[in-house]
Formats: C-alpha cells, structure tokens, sequence
C-alpha cells in the first residue's frame, strides 16, 4: 500500500512539473510573438515615414530618380514581406537604399537645411533607435524561449506538444563588423 502511495505521489509530483514547464513554453512563445509585434509596429512606422522623406528629397534632388525609386522599391518589399527571415532581408536592402538616399541628400545644402526634411530624418532616428530597443528585447526573448525549446527535460515537454525554435532578428551593417584601422 505504501508503495502505490509513493508510485502515485511521484507521478503527481511528475505530472505538476510537466504542466509548470508546458505553462512556461507557452509563456515565452507569447513573449516571442509580443516582441515580434513590437518590432512590426515600429518598422511600419519606419515605413510610413518614408514616403514622406522621399517627397521632400524629389522636390530637391529631381534628377536622382534612381535613388529616389530604389528607396520606395525597398520600402515595397519591406512592408511586403511576411517572415522573420523575409523581414531581415528586406530591411537590410532598405537599409542600404537608406544610406544611399541620405548620401543624395547630402549633396544639396538647401535640402539639408530644410526644416521639413530635418525633422523627418530626427523621426527616422527616433524610429531607429526604437527599432533596435525591440530587436533586442525580441531576441532575448527568442533567446530564452530557444534555451527552454532545446534543454533537457524541458525539451520533452515541447517536442511532445511542437514547440519550435524561433529565428533571431538580426539587421547586421557589414562595416560595423569591420575592424576598425588605426594609423599613427
């Protein structure tokens, strides 16, 4: 008798601990899905602001239509795309198209002085800031979410009810992974 009491008590003690790691896959599997949706609020802001910006540039730089056209081309296919894998993808060719966009404008004194466009590059670096702010909360979260997927017993746990990996969300600038020459 004694023993069914301790069989029974081990496998209820067994059964709570499956169901507090179960509870803690679903906890950071909606962490994950909360930052992703925090990151997709601030890269449509950074798309919407966009357009705007473009206006303002074509009404100096009239003659920089290809610059002008690859930057809403980009910001296209960065609303357009729908993974996280796609996201990464688009926002680096935004990105670039960015970086060459205020390189045009750095051409023209009267554009940067104005104060339409100095306001909207202020927003963009707001909005950039804040995108980075959510990229890191999002990847610590994937972060934590992919250590519980993957450790033991825990693992058992999430193979047993498909909880999956979730993809990092990484913008990398190749020259900031450049080191750095110093020349004396």
């Amino acid at each position: 008798m004694m023993t069914i009491i301790i069989v029974l008590g081990v496998l209820i003690i067994a059964a709570l601990y499956g169901v507090s790691i179960y509870n803690r896959l679903v906890k950071f599997r909606n962490l994950v899905q909360e930052a992703w949706s925090s990151i997709d609020v601030m890269l449509k802001k950074r798309h919407d602001l966009i357009p705007n910006l473009v206006e303002t540039v074509k009404g100096y730089a009239t003659h920089e239509r290809e610059t002008l056209e690859n930057v809403t081309k980009a910001r296209n296919l960065a609303v357009g795309a729908d993974s996280v894998e796609g996201k990464e993808i688009a926002e680096k060719n935004l990105n670039q198209a960015m970086v060459n966009l205020f390189a045009v404008a750095e051409q023209y004194p009267d554009l940067k002085a104005n104060t339409n466009f100095q306001q909207l590059q202020a927003e963009l670096s707001s909005i950039e800031n804040d995108i980075e702010k959510s990229r890191r909360y999002y990847n610590g979260t994937v972060r934590e979410n992919n250590t519980l997927v993957e450790s033991f017993p825990s693992n058992i746990v999430a193979n047993m009810y498909k909880f999956e990996k979730a993809k990092f969300f990484e913008l990398e600038n190749v020259a900031e992974r450049e080191v750095p020459m110093v020349k004396f």
